[in-house]
């Protein structure tokens, strides 16, 4: 369900799960359901935002002024 889905909209399914979950409409099994499908996308969410800060490059200035790239 989640792998296909990119960050901001897993972020936006999650974000409706919690407003279901809150509206309290829901009966406990159908609650449960939600609440399943929110871990994993939150665990997806986990993921992408680990990916991401594998890829980040801090900008250093050296002593002499200049800007190299280390691995963060």
């Amino acid at each position: 369900m989640a792998d296909n889905l990119n960050f901001e909209e897993t972020m936006q399914e999650l974000e409706k799960i919690v407003q279901k979950l809150e509206n309290g409409e829901l009966n406990l099994d159908d609650s449960i359901k939600e609440f399943e499908k929110g871990m994993e996308l939150s665990k997806c969410a986990s993921k992408y935002l680990e990916d991401a800060e594998k890829k980040i490059t801090i900008l250093v200035k050296d002593k002499d002024g200049e800007l190299s790239e280390n691995d963060f």
